[in-house]
């Protein structure tokens, strides 16, 4: 069966970027994404922009324009980020079918795992961020909640045969036992979602210039803000005690931090691993994830997942992360 992505040639792209006003090189180059698509495209005597083409029927207009709102707020109020190029009012374009954003070129690497200092900084940044973000909600964005990233991604895996008949009995158990862990954790945890990035890993956060830059906001919606830090954390648990301490005393420059909120990072951590093998079932009859994740699908995997989450069934029954 096709694919929409599969009529995104490389002439469609330079006329949708040449649609919004910019005279293209010729030149395409495709970027490392699978959610969307995403290109580099060289423009006459300037520097070349990158244009995102958005996963048809994901999202609404509505909920991508408040993306690319929360962005240019952010921008607005000096905080490092990878905002969307406005022409003509707009930053959302639609050509053929397809609904599409231009952002600036930005080039950097990613943090390194670890280094204090960097931490440090990158906790100065996420507090600049969430003392923008917590000053009002999301109204067309999904919030981070167990439903959502939990039993839904295992009713998609289950419904949809995804998982082994050898290994479906074991899966299920566990999945299910740590699904109600984390829905004991949640609704034992007090805290006020605010807007988040979503995905902000390190691979999301380029360092350039000595200043880092938030990149794709794709996946921004409203949750508990320790859910755009726990993923900043690296090593044994001593060493994620530390990178916290250190990340915390940044971020409380900025924006107070909610020690109350800890308890929640490995119920996040949870949700996260099931999430990502219910995100690969749903975008499976896209031909690029087949060619790219093989493995999916393979006992080999599912038994993997199997020990992986009850490794996580252990850590939510630890004693949380705590501040020195």
């Amino acid at each position: 069966m096709s694919h929409p992505f599969d009529t995104l040639t490389p002439d469609l792209v330079l006329d949708a970027v040449e649609s919004a006003g910019f005279l293209s090189d010729a030149r395409v180059l495709a970027l490392n994404s699978y959610e969307n698509r995403v290109y580099q495209v060289g423009l006459e005597g300037e520097t070349p922009i990158v244009a995102k083409f958005y996963r048809p029927g994901r999202w609404s207009d509505a909920s991508i324009l408040e993306e690319h709102q929360f962005a240019r707020e952010l921008a607005d109020r000096e905080i490092p980020v990878v905002a969307p190029i406005e022409q003509n009012g707009r930053t959302l374009f639609e050509h053929a079918g397809f609904r599409f954003a231009l952002f600036p070129r930005r080039g950097g690497r990613a943090p390194e795992p670890g280094n204090l200092d960097q931490v440090y900084r990158l906790g100065q940044l996420l507090g600049r961020m969430h003392a923008v973000s917590a000053s009002r909600p999301f109204e067309h964005r999904e919030t981070l909640d167990t439903e959502r990233f939990g039993h839904a991604s295992l009713a998609t895996l289950l419904d949809g045969g995804f998982v082994p008949k050898s290994l479906l009995p074991a899966y299920e158990s566990v999945a299910r036992d740590l699904l109600n862990l984390v829905d004991d954790l949640f609704d034992r945890t007090d805290f006020q979602p605010i807007r988040l990035h979503g995905d902000c890993h390190p691979g999301n956060i380029l360092a350039r210039d000595d200043a880092f830059y938030l990149v794709d906001l794709d996946d921004c919606r409203m949750g508990p803000s320790v859910q755009d830090i726990w993923m900043m954390l690296a090593g044994d648990r001593q060493e994620r005690l530390g990178q916290l301490s250190e990340l915390v005393e940044g971020y409380s420059e900025f924006h107070e931090f909610t020690p109350r909120e800890l308890p929640l990072i490995e119920a996040l951590r949870a949700l996260r691993l099931m999430h990502y093998s219910a995100w690969l079932a749903r975008r499976w009859d896209d031909p690029a994830f087949p060619m790219s994740f093989p493995w999916f699908g393979s006992e080999r995997y599912w038994g993997d997942q199997v020990l992986i989450l009850r490794e996580q069934m252990a850590a939510l029954q630890e004693e949380p992360l705590k501040l020195f």
